[in-house]
């Protein structure tokens, strides 16, 4: 039976293991600060964990022990980086060798095109991703020395540069307070939206930033990325300036209001950090807030959503469409119809995920219609922002947002490839047909 077992599966099986283990471990009495924590709320934070989502419904600072934390945060790791990468340092501490079925499951999980070289990009990741977080972490130690004493600033520093760098957003402020607190402090935000950034370039843009000196060029897809990346970072920090200046942003000085705009413009994609309240945001910003939870990070990143390249691939193809052009070109380069297809498929999937889990939870909670809309895609696009219906869920509605969580990070296209009964291409076609448009 094991051959039959696609990438597509073996990915979104080692996941719902890592979850399974690791609700297990924080159901241990030594976990929880009061010696017990319901089994759903164990399991929610797993998942939320593993699947760098953020959403919580019990406090991270105060319910958890020292060890329950430190659980989180090896999963909010393991499942940033991947099941598969944990899995290829021990093979490579024992001396195996990397097989074929491991590689393509490798490039499943870091959405490569193919898979020669995959090996090669899995190193640079882990030893990238260790170098970022350590120096996100020395700097968060800087900054929080004074303020919280030098062992407590130590471990704030490496909890969150790595809840940050792979986009998760938990934090151990207490209070579900987030990082409120430091709306005003320049150092904390930067740092903070800088990991933010990185982690969600994803692995094989920022593989080619790195040997930029060497090659001198950029793939199509890193271009298409980083350019999409600073769009919707200059779009969302613009109109959140704006919508806000004289309501959520009023009586802070023009600094701290560019400051909280870019911060909030820049984790709905996909960290669910924030430094201003959510609830006082007008609906219009609460609305291009779930607009850019939905978009989310890039392929291959710690990010949830339907991706940056997707949502470029969508805007190109109705941009052709209504210039009557027959193909959609970018850099002078032209888009294979495949992945065209993708983009689409990968998009209704998501909306269709999208609704159908808001009416689910609309029948087992009564709540605002657009805080129900903002928390599945929070969960969907693996944010973790709330409008604060989170800690208020039934245990129905939690199991609704642990799949919402799961299918978000798994991604709706790898999840149907695994379940679906993939046939052999017939080799006789039908005629085509015609069917009216609009």
């Amino acid at each position: 039976m094991e051959h039959k077992i696609s990438p597509a599966q073996w990915l979104a099986l080692s996941f719902f293991t890592v979850i399974m283990a690791g609700s297990l471990l924080l159901f241990l009495p030594g976990a929880s600060a009061n010696g017990h924590t319901s089994y759903i709320d164990c399991l929610f934070v797993a998942t939320s964990a593993t699947c760098v989502t953020g959403l919580v419904t019990v406090d991270t600072a105060t319910n958890w022990t020292l060890g329950g934390q430190i659980i989180i945060l090896l999963l909010i790791q393991v499942g940033g980086l991947g099941v598969m990468a944990f899995a290829v340092v021990f093979a490579m501490l024992l001396g195996q060798k990397i097989q074929l079925r491991q590689r393509l499951v490798m490039q499943q999980a870091m959405n490569l095109s193919e898979v020669g070289g995959v090996v090669k990009v899995f190193r640079y990741l882990l030893a990238f991703t260790f170098a970022v977080e350590a120096l996100g972490a020395v700097l968060l130690m800087l900054l929080w020395g004074a303020e919280l004493g030098w062992g407590k600033a130590l471990w704030y520093g490496v909890f969150h540069s790595i809840s940050a760098f792979n986009n998760a957003g938990i934090d151990l402020m207490g209070g579900f307070r987030s990082l409120t607190g430091y709306t005003a402090n320049i150092g904390v935000n930067l740092v903070i939206s800088t990991l933010i950034i990185i982690g969600g370039l994803g692995f094989y843009v920022n593989y080619e930033l790195y040997h930029y000196r060497q090659t001198r060029g950029l793939s199509l897809h890193s271009r298409v990325v980083l350019l999409m990346t600073a769009i919707l970072i200059v779009a969302a920090t613009l109109l959140l300036f704006i919508g806000e200046y004289n309501h959520a942003l009023k009586g802070l000085p023009l600094g701290t209001k560019i400051l909280a705009a870019y911060f909030q413009g820049v984790v709905p994609r996909t960290a669910g950090f924030n430094t201003i309240d959510l609830n006082s945001l007008f609906l219009s910003s609460q609305l291009i807030i779930i607009i850019l939870m939905f978009i989310g990070a890039s392929p291959g990143s710690t990010g949830g959503g339907i991706k940056t390249s997707t949502f470029a691939i969508l805007l190109l193809a109705i941009y052709s469409q209504l210039r009557g052009k027959r193909d959609i070109e970018l850099f002078e380069r032209r888009l294979e119809s495949n992945d065209i297809m993708q983009a689409f498929t990968l998009s209704i999937m998501a909306v269709f995920t999208v609704i159908i889990m808001v009416i689910l939870l609309s029948l087992t909670y009564e709540a605002q219609l657009h805080k129900i809309i903002f928390e599945v895609v929070s969960a969907f696009g693996t944010v973790g922002l709330t409008l604060g219906l989170t800690t208020q869920l039934s245990p129905l509605a939690k199991i609704l947002i642990i799949i919402t969580m799961f299918l978000g990070r798994v991604g709706p296209l790898t999840l149907g490839f695994a379940l679906a009964y993939r046939q052999k291409q017939p080799e006789i076609r039908y005629a085509k047909g015609k069917i009216m448009i609009g």
